[in-house]
């Protein structure tokens, strides 16, 4: 399954999405290093956060079977999303976010009820577990705007998110000019790029949406 179809089965709709990722928080990991081409670089093992495309808004609208503007009820964006990970045998990955939602008429105390997403995903393509939650958003009496707050979290096997002890060192062993292989960029042959793919965690979460307001994310 490609990049594309990982998104359909991720949020149940046909669009493709690339995603806006942040790496877990800390410096926990495997050190890689290639000093035949001078690049040094940090793998953290936990699993880390974004936010699908076209997922971190939502809007409400007052009549199902309009899509103007003069009927929009409610707008909302996820903001400010923020990943802690505990280390240990297992890595507890906890993404916590703001909700910062507007609403058209400013009359009455109002709560709001939003769904969202966490999806954990492996390797880009394998969804191994999904969780749909709501964010609670309290309008006062002549208040227009509200923040809610919520969060996600996964467990995933530090064991299955690590890279094997091989693939570790071919990748950090020191290449010297003239060795046969030292043009050969370990990261492209098939079995390391495999390795990094099967070792790669994603804890994605974003508004789950109508396949009408997919649709109107990707319009507007």
């Amino acid at each position: 399954m490609n990049a594309s179809a990982r998104r359909i089965a991720i949020l149940g709709a046909p669009l493709v999405a690339a995603l806006a990722l942040s790496a877990c928080g800390g410096k926990k990991g495997e050190l890689v290093v290639d000093d035949a081409v001078g690049v040094t670089a940090l793998r953290d093992p936990c699993p880390r956060v974004g936010i699908p495309d076209y997922t971190g808004d939502v809007t409400v609208f007052s009549d199902p079977s309009r899509t103007d503007s003069a009927a929009i009820d409610i707008e909302a964006t996820i903001t400010n999303l923020r990943a802690q990970c505990t280390d240990g045998s297992k890595l507890h990955s906890v993404a916590s976010f703001d909700v910062l939602a507007r609403r058209s008429s400013k009359v009455g105390a109002r709560r709001v009820e939003l769904p969202y997403f966490s999806t954990v995903v492996r390797g880009g393509n394998i969804v191994v577990a999904k969780r749909v939650g709501k964010v609670v958003i309290d309008f006062a009496d002549g208040q227009d705007r509200a923040t809610g707050r919520a969060q996600a979290g996964a467990d995933v096997d530090k064991a299955e998110a690590s890279l094997p002890e091989d693939i570790v060192k071919r990748i950090s062993r020191k290449r010297r000019a003239g060795d046969e292989d030292a043009a050969v960029d370990p990261l492209s042959q098939p079995d390391v790029k495999a390795a990094l793919s099967k070792a790669n965690f994603e804890l994605l979460v974003g508004f789950q949406l109508t396949d009408a307001q997919l649709q109107y994310n990707v319009r507007k």
